[in-house]
């Protein structure tokens, strides 16, 4: 009767059930992320024609993100997320089956097209913060978002020790069959995506709303997206290029594996607060913080070349990812109406992917011809051009309330 008698209540019910089920697909979603970062540089440097391609696998899997964000929110829209998910779990299954091959043959394309479904897979479940918010009510969406995120502390965990218990396991093919066990993960996620209740939308939900043009003209929603993109592309440029960098330093694997699995953690345990965060400072405050810590992150990096550098600097790279890419996605919510979520939550994932994507091209050079402090140099511009943003969709924000009378 409650329920009847309170469709918000209700909507946040079913809310919760969601959670809990996307919470473990982030978990194992982020294990096959993982499994790529953790090896893919090791592996490129030992497939690829050049030193300086070493990184290539990465930046393809971070354009299978950006080609998988705008197909991911049709699919979304036209069948229901629940078969957006179910298409992105095979792809994260094909992407480990392609890559063991891949690796036994030593097939650097083969390698590389692996890694694009890996980052198609990745796209979906880039999506899986949104689902969580559908029909929430306004004060549990950022909290939805960030719980579901924090799924991936435990991706944190799994992903790197499942490389530590597997890639010796088919000698002497290094990795391979770490690739393997991914795809286990990758079927586990589809098993459990399929009960998700996230039905085909409603006729009314397929039409009507703004044109995107329009809403992507929101101060917010640039802020939004440039903060997006800031925080997930130096985080990004950073990891990628961690791993190639422990190992020129003269660190072990398992050096570089425990580096990430922290890392990791930290990019996804501040989740289970980030959401109550938001809700008592505002996204914008929490980006700013998510953006000044990555800045202190690439200083920690400039500062040394130990292990504990590097395992303290991406550390904190995580921790300031969370904040910032949290906050950038509570903020995208902000900005449209429900008919609109899927087409304005694609395109917010379409710009930030795809400008990683740009960017991620060039980590491998710059470490290879420059060294890591430049790569933990260039974070510098970026983070103030994001903090930029904030500052002046907070100015225009103050403006429109002062002209309607309304309070801050």
């Amino acid at each position: 009767m409650d329920q009847m008698t309170n469709p918000e209540a209700a909507a946040d019910a079913r809310a919760r059930a969601n959670v809990k089920r996307l919470a473990v697909a982030q978990a194992l979603g982020g294990a096959n992320s993982a499994v790529i970062f953790a090896t893919g540089a090791i592996v490129g440097s030992t497939l690829a024609p050049s030193a300086s391609l070493a990184t290539v696998p990465l930046s393809v899997y971070v354009v299978g993100l950006a080609s998988g964000t705008l197909p991911t929110g049709m699919i979304a829209r036209s069948y229901g997320r629940r078969v957006a998910f179910m298409v992105g779990s095979g792809a994260g299954a094909l992407c480990g089956l392609l890559a063991a091959i891949a690796i036994v043959y030593g097939s650097f394309a083969l390698f590389c097209c692996a890694t694009f479904f890996g980052g198609f897979y990745g796209a979906v479940t880039q999506s899986y913060r949104f689902a969580a918010a559908d029909g929430a009510s306004a004060a549990y969406r950022p909290k939805a978002v960030s719980w579901v995120m924090a799924g991936g502390v435990f991706a944190g965990v799994l992903g790197p020790q499942l490389v530590q218990w597997t890639m010796d396991m088919w000698q002497p093919h290094l990795f391979a069959f770490s690739f393997v066990a991914q795809t286990v993960v990758a079927l586990i996620a589809m098993a459990l995506l399929s009960t998700v209740d996230a039905p085909k939308p409603a006729a009314s939900d397929l039409h009507g709303g703004r044109p995107l043009g329009e809403i992507a003209r929101q101060p917010r929603f640039i802020a939004a997206a440039i903060c997006g993109i800031v925080s997930y592309a130096m985080m990004n440029l950073v990891m990628t290029s961690a791993p190639l960098a422990m190992k020129i330093c003269g660190l072990s694997i398992s050096d570089s594996n425990f580096g990430i699995q922290w890392h990791i953690v930290a990019m996804y345990g501040p989740s289970f607060i980030t959401g109550t965060l938001i809700a008592r400072f505002g996204a914008p405050a929490v980006v700013a913080v998510g953006l000044a810590l990555e800045a202190v992150a690439a200083i920690i990096g400039i500062s040394g070349i130990t292990a504990m550098h590097f395992w303290v600097g991406l550390v904190v790279l995580g921790l300031g990812w969370n904040f910032g890419f949290v906050g950038a996605s509570a903020l995208v919510l902000e900005t449209h109406r429900p008919q609109e979520r899927n087409k304005v939550q694609a395109f917010n994932d379409f710009l930030v992917f795809g400008m990683m994507a740009i960017g991620s091209f060039s980590s491998g050079q710059v470490l290879a011809i420059y060294g890591w402090s430049t790569v933990n140099m260039v974070v510098f511009p970026p983070i103030l051009i994001g903090l930029g943003a904030l500052v002046m969709a907070s100015v225009v924000r103050r403006r429109e309330q002062a002209m309607a009378g309304l309070p801050d």
